[in-house]
């Protein structure tokens, strides 16, 4: 018997077309939509040059990886990303290898970005600054134009050359090629671990010249030896200071 074509029979198979052709077009939208995402705060600016230093989202490693970040849109001319804060002692930063990895903190006072994003962000050739402050006032900073981490197959191993100093001296280019350490991931070149006796994650070396993610000390502090937050070229290894915050831009 021979099957007559009748209107209804057109709108049913024309229904499953169309849901088939939308579903098609689902890839296109997103992939597109995937273009606009910022990588870091360098791609923030680039969208509104007006915007001011604060909290910002970024997405280092595609749509699922939304991280909020301070972007610093004042320091020699801006567009920095900051990856690390300190600032007022609020956030415990001795930590184990997988907080290091994948970040803490709130992007709103001290954080660590993490080390998995760091290593996205710095895939393409990107320079470092970090800025520090005493109890005094006094400020100074480090500018290196070439900073890269490795990925976590290679322990997030420091690659950094180019030092130009700020007035806080250079305590960082001698530990270029080595290992990040936490006290549970011991990857420094001392017999003990660096990370458990300084109390804090760093790329350490046999042991620091830097220990930015140390102990809150407020200020000059001899009592104890080597854990606070200390940048050694400018105060010395008896001073923690009071702000340190560490920041990557893309070369311009």
């Amino acid at each position: 018997m021979r099957k007559v074509l009748t209107l209804q029979t057109c709108r049913e198979q024309t229904v499953p077309l169309l849901q088939l052709f939308v579903l098609l077009l689902v890839p296109v939208v997103t992939s597109s939509s995937d273009l606009s995402l910022p990588l870091d705060c360098n791609d923030i600016y680039n969208q509104d040059t007006s915007r001011p230093s604060g909290v910002y989202t970024i997405y280092p490693i595609g749509t699922t990886s939304a991280v909020q970040v301070y972007c610093d849109m004042d320091s020699l001319e801006g567009k920095w990303t900051v990856l690390q804060r300190r600032m007022d002692g609020s956030v415990n930063f001795y930590r184990p290898w997988n907080q290091y990895k994948f970040g803490f903190g709130n992007a709103a006072g001290e954080y660590w970005l993490g080390l998995e994003n760091v290593f996205h962000l710095t895939k393409r050739k990107t320079e470092l600054l970090i800025d520090m402050e005493d109890f005094e006032g006094n400020k100074s900073y480090a500018r290196y134009t070439s900073f890269s981490v490795g990925p976590e197959t290679d322990g997030y191993r420091l690659h950094l050359t180019g030092f130009t100093n700020g007035g806080a001296g250079d305590s960082l280019s001698h530990i270029s090629g080595q290992k990040f350490s936490t006290f549970d991931k011991d990857q420094d070149t001392w017999v003990n671990n660096c990370a458990r006796s300084f109390l804090a994650g760093f790329w350490y070396s046999d042991c620091h010249s830097a220990n930015p993610n140390g102990v809150y000390l407020w200020g000059a502090d001899s009592t104890h030896y080597a854990i606070g937050v200390e940048w050694i070229s400018w105060k010395g290894r008896a001073y923690s200071l009071k702000a340190i915050s560490m920041k990557i831009r893309p070369v311009q």
